[in-house]
């Protein structure tokens, strides 16, 4: 049970639609958190319930001191829950020996079920066997089947049988691309107890360029198998307030220059600047000059350089993505609607 403290809960029209939404300007000093602060704020206020998630970790967030190298401890819940084929199947296999024990124990099996929505992309699968043909990926992607038909067949099981559990076939292509084009909501909405919520878009995925989706406005990271499967069984992150790095953007690239000049002299930046376990942002009005896909590389370096993630606001360059990778204009209009406010 939510308990709203600071009477942040609200509500937001989209077309004909109402959701539910929890407004972070109830709380003193949110408007001067940088970006990735302000989704976690949201998140605290969301998900407290008094007990795991307390009014004094949603005020300390509001004091957040950009100076500070030490910060108090909050509890996070991501969205959603990314997880590539070497960590997910042994996560369905869990899951199953959970309603196995759920069984033995009298009770009843479909009770075990991910809490948040958890989403598996069979990547780093297929093998080139044939090539220079233009029949080439069909077959590639068959034989794919025919050798690891056992494991697909207990995928494409867990999704007919448990509850927010998403197979994507390893035909379709890597976890982040299909993450940043696919899987991504940029704002995310999920039935609550009073009616339809909508909040960011967030999640933790077992793979360490996760970040690359930052480019989107979508705070994620990497995270361990036992983390990510801790989040799916609807357990929140302990982690402390994380220190931010803002990156000012100015100007424009130079003719001649190229996307990797860009991403390389970030990245050689911030490794000076040293900004390991950090979160990186980047501001200014340089930045609606940066292309969707650079932003997505900037975030895809993250790893390199040693931030937790390394992220971009919401703005026009978003919902451009958003409409050429095919999501919905009331998707899109939700996401315009609900950065705005």
């Amino acid at each position: 049970m939510t308990s709203n403290s600071f009477n942040a809960r609200n509500h937001l029209n989209v077309d004909d639609q109402t959701y539910e939404i929890y407004r972070i300007d109830r709380i003193k000093g949110s408007d001067r958190l940088p970006y990735s602060l302000k989704v976690l704020l949201e998140n605290l206020l969301r998900n407290e319930d008094g007990r795991l998630v307390t009014a004094e970790q949603i005020t300390a967030l509001g004091d957040w001191d950009p100076h500070s190298e030490i910060n108090p401890e909050i509890q996070y819940t991501p969205a959603r829950v990314l997880m590539q084929d070497f960590t997910g199947v042994p996560c369905v296999v869990d899951l199953v020996a959970m309603r196995d024990a759920m069984t033995e124990l009298g009770g009843d099996p479909r009770a075990i079920n991910p809490q948040i929505p958890a989403e598996l992309v069979i990547d780093h699968s297929v093998i080139a066997d044939v090539f220079a043909r233009p029949d080439a990926f069909g077959i590639n992607a068959e034989l794919e089947f025919e050798r690891n038909q056992e494991r697909y067949q207990l995928l494409r099981w867990a999704q007919q049988s448990f509850d927010d559990f998403l197979v994507v076939p390893p035909d379709t292509g890597i976890c982040h691309q299909v993450n940043l084009e696919y899987l991504s909501r940029v704002v995310f909405t999920r039935d609550g107890p009073d009616g339809k919520q909508a909040y960011p878009d967030t999640l933790v995925g077992t793979d360490s360029h996760t970040p690359m989706v930052n480019g989107l406005g979508v705070l994620g990271w990497g995270v361990g198998g036992i983390e990510a499967e801790a989040a799916m069984l609807g357990q929140p992150m302990s982690m402390l307030i994380p220190e931010v790095v803002g990156l000012k953007l100015t100007g424009e690239l130079p003719e001649g220059t190229t996307a990797t000049d860009l991403v390389l002299t970030v990245a050689e930046l911030l490794r000076r600047v040293r900004v390991v376990g950090k979160f990186v942002d980047f501001f200014g009005p340089g930045v609606a000059n940066v292309p969707l896909a650079t932003r997505a590389t900037l975030g895809n370096m993250s790893p390199e350089y040693g931030s937790t993630g390394s992220i971009f606001p919401i703005d026009d360059e978003t919902l451009s993505y958003l409409r050429l990778t095919g999501r919905s204009e009331h998707q899109i209009r939700l996401v315009e609607t609900y950065a705005r406010e």
